[in-house]
């Protein structure tokens, strides 16, 4: 496969045919000092809206309901195609091209790249699901720099604001890397305030690991046992504001797909199971939820 190619595919499915992932994009023109991704896969490659388009329609053909986004660096899909469009231009030519698709959800993006048609989908169509999650790394704007990330602390936070203030309901969650090097109590600390202001229902959290290569690799470390406290004390407040962020939604009407008899997600990425009976997998069940627990909602059909 030449530098300037690729292919949209299925990189995964699961959920009983439920809910599928289509890769639109390959590669990074980014140099984050962690990443070993630009080194291995090359320059970023976008696949052609009418080649997403024709996957996705075959996997809705075959009973899918929902189609999530991925790349390694999404919100740069288009920059090497004709014209330079957005992913939110491809989103929306989706919807359009691919009418019978019910769900479509983003999997992560840039905090500084969300285009404006991306944010005219989470305010006005209904088959964007409003889930936003950020590939945010450090809540601390020195880690950052160390980083060489995109964006600062107050980037996040507008990109959040901005998010509730158009879906108030809306899933928002995160990427954390917890012991990055060089990262001393005070500088942790800066993540975990702007976490716990933040109240993200869902982090993903990774232990920094070194990639031998990498800028970051050469740079002072923390001890592997810091690393390890530290991703689970990030844990700890995620778990909290999930915890919060779920009480908000009893009483709610939700449309969860189910990914089994028993469960599934809403359009806001809220796992959801019932509290008694069973549904059909792959069905779009309207729930109230009327409990919390450790693992979720539970709800009772309407």
């Amino acid at each position: 496969m030449a530098a300037k190619e690729t292919a949209a595919h299925l990189v995964t499915e699961f959920a009983g045919r439920t809910r599928a992932f289509v890769q639109v994009q390959q590669g990074c023109d980014h140099r984050c000092t962690f990443c070993i991704i630009p080194y291995g896969r090359g320059p970023s490659r976008s696949v052609p809206v009418g080649v997403v388009a024709e996957q996705v329609r075959a996997l809705v053909a075959s009973g899918y309901r929902e189609v999530v986004l991925t790349g390694v660096d999404i919100t740069s899909w288009g920059d090497d195609l004709p014209g330079t469009p957005q992913l939110g231009q491809l989103c929306r030519r989706l919807l359009a091209l691919v009418p019978e698709l019910e769900r479509l959800r983003l999997s992560s993006v840039d905090p500084v790249e969300i285009d404006e048609d991306i944010w005219r989908l989470l305010e006005n169509e209904p088959r964007f699901m409003p889930y936003l999650h950020l590939s945010l790394q450090a809540g601390s704007d020195m880690i950052l720099k160390r980083m060489k990330r995109r964006h600062l602390v107050a980037d996040a936070a507008s990109v959040i604001e901005r998010a509730r203030s158009i879906r108030p309901e809306i899933g928002i969650g995160a990427d954390l890397i917890a012991g990055f090097p060089t990262e001393d109590e005070i500088l942790f600390e800066e993540t975990l305030s702007f976490l716990e202001q933040a109240a993200l229902p869902y982090l993903h959290v990774f232990p920094y690991s070194a990639r031998p290569g990498t800028p970051a690799a050469k740079m002072p470390a923390v001890p592997v046992v810091e690393r390890k406290a530290r991703a689970a004390r990030v844990r700890a407040v995620g778990e909290q504001s999930a915890q919060t962020y779920f009480r908000s939604l009893l009483g709610r009407e939700l449309r969860v797909l189910m990914e089994t008899p028993e469960s599934g997600h809403s359009e806001e990425f809220a796992p959801v199971r019932l509290a008694q009976g069973q549904s059909e997998m792959g069905r779009i069940e309207v729930l109230r939820p009327v409990a919390v627990d450790e693992k979720g909602l539970v709800a009772e059909i309407v």
